[in-house]
C-alpha cells in the first residue's frame, strides 16, 4: 500500500559554500595537470560507461542497500533508453554492512572493469573502499555514507546524502527552533563512524543553542539488543527527547523497550531511520509521532518523482524509501555530469578514456559552480570542493503509520 507522505524544507539550515576542485587536483586538473578530452564528430556523448555499486544486498542492513539497488536501476533503464550511443552497462556486488568484503567487492568491480562506483551505500565500509579507489584514481559518488571521514582527503569521492556534521547539526537547529524540547537525551552507537558523527555534531550545535543535554549513552555491536539500562537513565533525567542517530533496527528495539517500560519521549531521528515501517512484523504505532529528517518525500507532486514512484511502485510493489531516491539519483548525476562535459568539450566517448580520466572528468563537473542536478531528493543539487552535497532537508514526522510533513 502506498505511504503518504508530505514534507516541507526547513529553510536555511543546510547553507555550503561551492569552490573549485578538492585537494590532490586544481580546477579539476589531472595529475599531469590537463584533463584528457575524446571528442566526437556531432558533440555528443557515446560510450558504454561501467558503473558498479557496492552495498549490502544481504544481512541486517540489506534493507538499504536493496533500496538503493532498485532506485539506481530505474535510472539505468532510463538513461539507456534515451540512446543507443551512450549506456550504462550496470553491476552490483554485495558487502554485508563489512568494511573487509567491501573491499573485496571493489576489487571484484574492479576485475570486471569498472570505470565509477555509486556507493559504497553504508559509512564503515565506504571509508574502507573510498581510501582503496582514491590510491586507484576511480570516482566514487555514495549514496547514502555520510561520514565525514568518506570524503576527507579522497578528492574524488563525492556524497549524494548530508554529511553526518550537517544532518546533526541540523537536528539540533530544528529542535531548537520549534521548542520540541527542555531536557535532551542522546542514545548512540560508539563503533560506528555514522552515528558518532552526528553525535558528535549535534552535541555542539545543541550547546552551542542552549539545549540541555542531560544523558549521553552508547551501544555497540553485541549490546543491541537491550536498551533498558540508556532508556532508563534518559527518563530518570527527565529528557522529553531522545536524539537517535542511528540505523533502523536498534531504533525499533528502542521504541519497543520504551513502551513496555511505560516512557513517551519524543523520539528524533535522521536518514538512518527511515525504512523502519518497512521492518517485516514491526508494529507501526510504536513508530507513532516519531520525527525524522530526510530529502525524499514520496508524495511530492513534481514530474520528477511522481515518475519515480510510480516505476518504482509498479517494478517492486511498494514505495521507495530515501535510499531508492539516492539509488536513483546517483546514476542521473553521473550522466547529467558527463553531458555537461560533453557540451563543454565538442562531445565525449567514453570508451576513449581511462577510469582515471573519467575520474578527473568527475571531480572538474561537480566541483564546477555552474553545474546543478534537479533529482527526487533535491533541487538544483551542487558539490563543495569537500564532495559535500547542498541541498535541503525536509522535516517528517509518523502518523498513522505514514510519514506526514512537520
Amino acid at each position: 500500500m502506498k505511504k503518504k507522505l508530505l514534507s516541507v524544507v526547513l529553510a536555511g539550515v543546510m547553507a555550503l559554500s561551492l569552490a573549485a576542485c578538492g585537494a590532490g587536483t586544481a580546477g579539476g586538473a589531472s595529475q599531469s595537470g590537463e584533463l584528457a578530452t575524446a571528442p566526437t564528430e556531432d558533440g555528443s556523448l557515446k560510450g558504454t560507461l561501467k558503473v558498479g555499486l557496492i552495498g549490502p544486498l544481504t544481512g541486517a542492513a540489506a534493507l538499504y542497500g536493496n533500496a538503493v539497488d532498485n532506485g539506481a536501476k530505474i535510472a539505468v533503464d532510463e538513461i539507456n533508453a534515451i540512446s543507443s550511443d551512450f549506456q550504462i552497462e550496470y553491476k552490483a556486488q554485495d558487502d554485508e554492512h563489512d568494511a573487509e568484503k567491501s573491499v573485496n567487492a571493489y576489487n571484484q568491480l574492479k576485475d570486471w572493469g569498472v570505470q565509477v562506483i555509486v556507493g559504497t551505500v553504508t559509512t564503515t565500509p565506504c571509508i574502507a573502499v573510498s581510501s582503496e579507489a582514491n590510491t586507484d584514481r576511480i570516482f566514487m559518488l555514495t549514496p547514502s555514507a555520510s561520514a565525514a571521514d568518506v570524503t576527507a582527503n579522497k578528492d574524488q569521492t563525492y556524497q549524494l546524502c548530508f554529511s553526518d556534521p550537517n544532518q546533526g547539526s541540523a537536528s539540533a537547529q530544528y529542535i531548537s527552533t520549534n521548542g520540541l524540547a527542555t531536557k535532551v537525551a542522546i542514545i548512540y552507537k560508539n563503533d560506528d563512524a555514522y552515528s558518532t558523527g552526528i553525535y558528535q555534531t549535534f552535541k555542539a550545535k545543541a550547546e552551542e543553542l542552549g539545549l540541555e543535554i542531560v544523558s549521553e549513552t552508547t551501544f555497540m555491536d553485541g549490546s543491541d539488543n537491550d536498551f533498558t539500562v540508556q532508556l532508563t537513565e534518559a527518563k530518570d533525567k527527565g529528557a522529553d527527547l531522545v536524539f537517535l542517530p542511528i540505523y533502523y533496527t536498534p531504533a525499533a528495539l528502542i521504541l519497543s523497550q520504551a513502551k513496555s517500560m511505560g516512557y513517551a519521549p519524543t523520539f528524533f531521528g535522521v536518514d538512518g531511520m527511515d525504512g523502519i515501517l518497512g521492518i517485516e512484523g514491526f508494529d507501526a504505532s510504536l513508530a507513532e509521532d516519531v520525527i525524522l529528517l530526510t530529502p525524499f518525500a514520496a508524495d511530492a507532486t513534481d514530474d520528477l518523482t511522481v515518475n519515480f514512484v510510480t516505476k518504482f511502485e509498479a517494478a517492486y510493489g511498494e514505495t521507495p524509501i530515501q535510499f531508492a531516491a539516492d539509488g536513483y539519483d546517483c546514476p542521473k548525476v553521473l550522466y547529467e555530469a558527463l553531458k555537461f562535459y560533453a557540451a563543454k568539450n565538442g562531445g565525449l566517448d567514453v570508451d576513449k578514456l581511462s577510469s582515471k580520466d573519467l575520474c578527473e572528468i568527475f571531480i572538474s563537473v561537480l566541483s564546477d559552480p555552474e553545474f546543478s542536478v534537479d533529482g527526487v531528493t533535491g533541487e538544483k543539487m551542487q558539490w563543495s570542493a569537500n564532495g559535500e552535497v547542498n541541498k535541503a532537508p525536509k522535516g517528517m514526522v509518523i502518523k498513522n503509520g505514514v510519514y506526514v510533513g512537520l
